[in-house]
């Protein structure tokens, strides 16, 4: 069983928390650019307050240790790994009910290249469980916009976890899925469920868009943020995203194991 005390000591030693690879200049552009409602960082919520710069800046040092100095404006940034902790925590507990209710889920990701081999432990965890994991909208064409302009993708699940490829890349060169903020591909999935009479997701489990689009939509979404990912803790506190778990989302993938184990014990899912 790991302990609170080593996964402590993980966070930090694999720089998930403490001072991370983002940098303090990405972050407070993010939050510029989400005060300004720039579609881009907002990741599919509609904020109910106007949120400023320095009320995002005052959120963020709340939500995850940052610094709420407006003068600090470079070096790295740093997460306070005792608030990752108490997040994990929520998460775990969230994990729990529904696997106690056997209720219907679905997971998706926008950092499949970090995050995948995560995400595929929970829904295992939870199908083994009794829970049903959802695929819908597998094949589907979303037309997401990048910085190299408006891209044609589809909506692929690798082990019962949702994502998208470009279209024309496939699992044969090796691609794990494309990297994404785009609300569109979770709008997709839950259209498509509903079109097919459902089931409908009782928990979407995701990062990006896939959080905070889901919860725009009226689900319950939890998932992990970066310090330059101010909306889903926005969404955490307007009540949109139930859980927000502050962590660097880009780090080696084989770094988030030890949360996986975690999480799945906290909430009695280990195997």
């Amino acid at each position: 069983m790991l302990t609170r005390r080593a996964l402590r000591a993980h966070l930090l030693d694999a720089r998930l928390a403490g001072v991370v690879a983002t940098s303090r200049e990405v972050s407070l552009r993010s939050y510029r650019l989400f005060a300004a409602r720039d579609p881009r960082v907002l990741i599919g919520i509609d904020p109910e307050r106007n949120w400023g710069h320095r009320d995002l800046l005052g959120l963020m040092a709340e939500k995850c240790g940052v610094s709420a100095d407006p003068r600090a404006t470079s070096g790295q940034d740093v997460i306070d790994p005792d608030r990752t902790l108490a997040a994990l925590d929520a998460f775990a507990g969230r994990l729990a009910v529904v696997a106690q209710r056997r209720g219907p889920v679905l997971l998706g990701t926008g950092h499949p290249h970090r995050l995948l081999g995560f995400y595929v432990a929970l829904a295992e965890a939870l199908s083994a469980a009794g829970c049903a994991v959802l695929t819908p909208a597998q094949g589907r064409r979303v037309d997401i916009t990048t910085r190299f302009g408006l891209r044609t993708h589809k909506v692929d699940y690798v082990r019962g976890v949702a994502l998208v490829r470009e279209a024309g890349a496939g699992r044969a060169r090796g691609e794990p899925g494309a990297h994404t903020h785009s609300p569109l591909p979770v709008r997709t999935a839950l259209a498509a469920a509903a079109e097919a009479g459902g089931p409908l997701p009782e928990l979407v489990i995701g990062d990006h868009g896939w959080a905070c689009g889901a919860g725009q939509l009226g689900f319950e979404a939890i998932g992990p943020a970066d310090t330059d990912d101010p909306a889903l803790f926005v969404g955490e506190a307007e009540g949109i995203v139930s859980v927000a778990v502050p962590l660097d989302d880009a780090v080696r993938s084989e770094y988030y194991r030890p949360l996986t184990r975690y999480v799945l014990n906290r909430a009695c899912l280990s195997r």
